[in-house]
Protein backbone atom coordinates (compact mmCIF):
# COMPACT_ATOMS: atom_id res chain seq x y z
CA UNK A 1 0.00 0.00 0.00
CA UNK A 2 0.93 3.43 -1.16
CA UNK A 3 2.02 5.87 1.81
CA UNK A 4 -0.26 8.29 0.97
CA UNK A 5 -3.01 5.43 0.89
CA UNK A 6 -1.26 4.62 4.73
CA UNK A 7 -1.09 7.86 5.39
CA UNK A 8 -5.05 8.58 5.19
CA UNK A 9 -6.10 5.12 6.64
CA UNK A 10 -4.14 6.21 9.65
CA UNK A 11 -5.89 9.62 10.01
CA UNK A 12 -9.22 8.39 9.59
CA UNK A 13 -9.11 6.81 13.01
CA UNK A 14 -8.57 10.77 14.11
CA UNK A 15 -10.91 14.10 13.92
CA UNK A 16 -10.59 15.53 10.37
CA UNK A 17 -9.52 18.57 12.28
CA UNK A 18 -6.52 16.67 14.37
CA UNK A 19 -5.77 14.62 11.24
CA UNK A 20 -5.27 17.99 9.51
CA UNK A 21 -2.88 19.32 12.22
CA UNK A 22 -0.94 16.51 12.22
CA UNK A 23 -0.22 15.89 8.94
CA UNK A 24 0.94 19.87 8.32
CA UNK A 25 3.40 19.35 10.77
CA UNK A 26 5.18 16.49 9.36
CA UNK A 27 7.75 17.48 7.33
CA UNK A 28 7.35 15.47 4.40
CA UNK A 29 3.86 17.04 3.97
CA UNK A 30 3.61 20.23 5.72
CA UNK A 31 0.63 22.00 4.61
CA UNK A 32 1.12 21.25 0.71
CA UNK A 33 -0.39 17.81 1.54
CA UNK A 34 -2.61 18.48 4.51
CA UNK A 35 -4.96 20.98 2.48
CA UNK A 36 -5.67 18.81 -0.30
CA UNK A 37 -6.51 16.41 2.06
CA UNK A 38 -9.09 18.26 4.33
CA UNK A 39 -10.64 20.14 1.04
CA UNK A 40 -11.04 16.96 -1.17
CA UNK A 41 -11.09 14.13 0.89
CA UNK A 42 -12.17 15.20 4.33
CA UNK A 43 -14.83 17.97 2.91
CA UNK A 44 -13.81 20.47 5.56
CA UNK A 45 -14.78 24.10 4.30
CA UNK A 46 -11.34 25.91 2.98
CA UNK A 47 -11.40 28.82 5.47
CA UNK A 48 -11.10 26.26 8.73
CA UNK A 49 -8.72 23.86 5.78
CA UNK A 50 -5.94 26.93 5.51
CA UNK A 51 -6.58 27.99 9.11
CA UNK A 52 -5.73 24.08 10.68
CA UNK A 53 -2.84 23.76 8.12
CA UNK A 54 -1.55 27.04 9.21
CA UNK A 55 -1.59 26.03 12.85
CA UNK A 56 -0.23 22.56 12.05
CA UNK A 57 2.85 23.82 9.82
CA UNK A 58 3.96 26.48 12.33
CA UNK A 59 3.91 23.40 15.57
CA UNK A 60 7.22 22.42 14.90
CA UNK A 61 8.88 25.87 13.58
CA UNK A 62 9.28 27.26 17.74
CA UNK A 63 11.27 24.06 18.35
CA UNK A 64 13.41 23.65 15.21
CA UNK A 65 14.37 27.81 15.29
CA UNK A 66 14.89 27.18 19.47
CA UNK A 67 16.62 23.81 19.43
CA UNK A 68 18.81 23.96 15.81
CA UNK A 69 21.48 25.64 17.28
CA UNK A 70 22.44 23.77 20.80
CA UNK A 71 21.56 20.31 18.97
CA UNK A 72 23.71 20.98 16.38
CA UNK A 73 26.46 22.07 18.83
CA UNK A 74 25.97 19.46 21.16
CA UNK A 75 26.39 16.67 17.72
CA UNK A 76 30.02 18.79 16.24
CA UNK A 77 31.29 17.31 19.22
CA UNK A 78 31.15 13.86 17.54
CA UNK A 79 33.94 14.03 14.37
CA UNK A 80 31.40 12.76 11.81
CA UNK A 81 28.77 15.39 13.05
CA UNK A 82 31.40 18.26 12.73
CA UNK A 83 32.32 17.11 9.31
CA UNK A 84 28.51 17.19 8.26
CA UNK A 85 27.58 20.14 9.82
CA UNK A 86 31.00 22.06 8.02
CA UNK A 87 29.87 20.63 4.77
CA UNK A 88 26.51 21.49 5.19
CA UNK A 89 27.30 25.35 6.14
CA UNK A 90 30.00 25.77 3.33
CA UNK A 91 27.53 24.14 0.60
CA UNK A 92 24.95 26.48 1.95
CA UNK A 93 26.76 29.76 1.96
CA UNK A 94 28.97 29.20 -0.95
CA UNK A 95 25.28 28.26 -2.98
CA UNK A 96 22.65 30.75 -1.53
CA UNK A 97 24.16 33.91 0.82
CA UNK A 98 24.35 35.68 -2.15
CA UNK A 99 20.32 35.51 -2.51
CA UNK A 100 19.93 36.00 1.57
CA UNK A 101 22.07 39.09 1.84
CA UNK A 102 20.70 40.76 -0.74
CA UNK A 103 17.16 39.85 -0.31
CA UNK A 104 17.51 38.77 3.40
CA UNK A 105 13.90 37.77 5.50
CA UNK A 106 12.32 37.69 1.92
CA UNK A 107 14.26 35.48 0.54
CA UNK A 108 13.49 33.35 3.50
CA UNK A 109 9.53 34.06 3.08
CA UNK A 110 9.64 33.46 -0.17
CA UNK A 111 11.68 30.34 0.05
CA UNK A 112 9.08 28.88 2.39
CA UNK A 113 5.84 30.23 0.42
CA UNK A 114 6.87 28.29 -3.20
CA UNK A 115 4.31 25.08 -2.75
CA UNK A 116 7.73 22.97 -3.87
CA UNK A 117 9.16 20.01 -2.56
CA UNK A 118 11.90 20.86 -0.22
CA UNK A 119 10.90 24.04 0.69
CA UNK A 120 8.70 24.88 3.65
CA UNK A 121 8.84 25.91 7.25
CA UNK A 122 11.07 22.82 7.98
CA UNK A 123 13.42 23.68 5.43
CA UNK A 124 13.15 27.39 5.73
CA UNK A 125 13.80 26.86 9.90
CA UNK A 126 17.54 24.63 8.68
CA UNK A 127 17.87 27.86 6.54
CA UNK A 128 17.28 30.55 8.95
CA UNK A 129 19.71 28.55 11.16
CA UNK A 130 22.73 28.33 8.43
CA UNK A 131 22.31 32.13 7.84
CA UNK A 132 22.00 33.06 11.69
CA UNK A 133 18.52 35.07 11.21
CA UNK A 134 17.53 36.24 14.77
CA UNK A 135 14.66 34.09 15.80
CA UNK A 136 12.03 36.99 15.75
CA UNK A 137 12.64 37.34 12.17
CA UNK A 138 12.81 33.75 11.57
CA UNK A 139 9.54 32.86 13.10
CA UNK A 140 7.86 35.93 11.35
CA UNK A 141 9.19 35.30 7.69
CA UNK A 142 8.54 31.78 8.47
CA UNK A 143 4.59 32.39 8.75
CA UNK A 144 4.39 34.92 6.28
CA UNK A 145 5.80 32.34 3.94
CA UNK A 146 3.20 29.47 5.63
CA UNK A 147 0.30 31.62 4.98
CA UNK A 148 1.28 32.97 1.66
CA UNK A 149 1.82 28.87 0.93
CA UNK A 150 -1.41 28.09 2.42
CA UNK A 151 -3.29 30.47 -0.09
CA UNK A 152 -1.28 29.06 -2.93
CA UNK A 153 -2.18 25.92 -1.96
CA UNK A 154 -5.78 25.97 -1.10
CA UNK A 155 -6.71 27.87 -4.24
CA UNK A 156 -4.92 25.24 -6.14
CA UNK A 157 -7.18 22.93 -4.63
CA UNK A 158 -10.22 24.55 -5.30
CA UNK A 159 -9.12 25.14 -8.54
CA UNK A 160 -8.97 21.52 -9.25
CA UNK A 161 -11.65 20.75 -7.69
CA UNK A 162 -13.30 22.65 -9.83
CA UNK A 163 -12.07 21.82 -13.02
CA UNK A 164 -12.32 17.70 -11.79
CA UNK A 165 -16.49 18.59 -11.11
CA UNK A 166 -16.75 20.28 -13.98
CA UNK A 167 -15.53 17.04 -16.24
CA UNK A 168 -17.93 14.90 -14.57
CA UNK A 169 -20.36 17.34 -15.52
CA UNK A 170 -19.59 17.41 -19.43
Amino acid sequence: MPFEEQLIELSGSMPHWLSTILISALPFSELRGAIPLAIGVYGLDPVTAYCLAVIGNMLPVIPLLLFLDPVSTYLRRFKVWDVFFSWLFTRTHRKHSKKFERYGLIALTIFVAVPLPVTGAWTGCAAAFVFGIEFRHALLAILAGVMIAGIIVTAVTLAGIGTISLAHEI
